[in-house]
């Protein structure tokens, strides 16, 4: 029984680590669902992992669809857990952020929020 004990505990401690290997979304600027007086100079992603520049990306969508970005993306070099772009002058409406995200251990994971831009 012993050593079932001790292959159950070794399986935990190999396969625990799986669970949290992925960047998942941990905080936005602006934060998501919120609602912004004046337009945001860029969209700020931080992930719970450090993402991989070059397979990590972010779009911002204005209320028709098309995007509207800088698409100047960019991994933060003194922070490789925040993704974030540049905007320009944003009309009052609802904006949609679309992410994919690629870990440095090579886990993606993909989503989108909206936030309103108000007058």
């Amino acid at each position: 029984m012993k050593g079932v004990w001790r292959v159950s505990a070794l399986l935990m401690m190999v396969a625990a680590p799986e669970a949290g290997a992925h960047a998942f979304l941990d905080h936005a600027a602006p934060a998501v669902g919120s609602a912004i007086h004046g337009s945001p100079a860029q969209v700020r992603l931080w992930f719970t992992q450090d993402l991989e520049p070059a397979f990590s990306t972010v779009k911002v969508l204005d209320p028709n669809g098309s995007q509207v970005d800088k698409q100047d993306k960019q991994v933060d070099r003194a922070d490789p857990s925040l993704l974030q772009v540049s905007l320009p002058q944003l009309a009052p409406g609802r904006y949609r952020v679309v992410w994919r995200a690629l870990s440095v251990d090579t886990h993606v994971t993909e989503g989108d929020f909206t936030f309103d831009v108000v007058p």
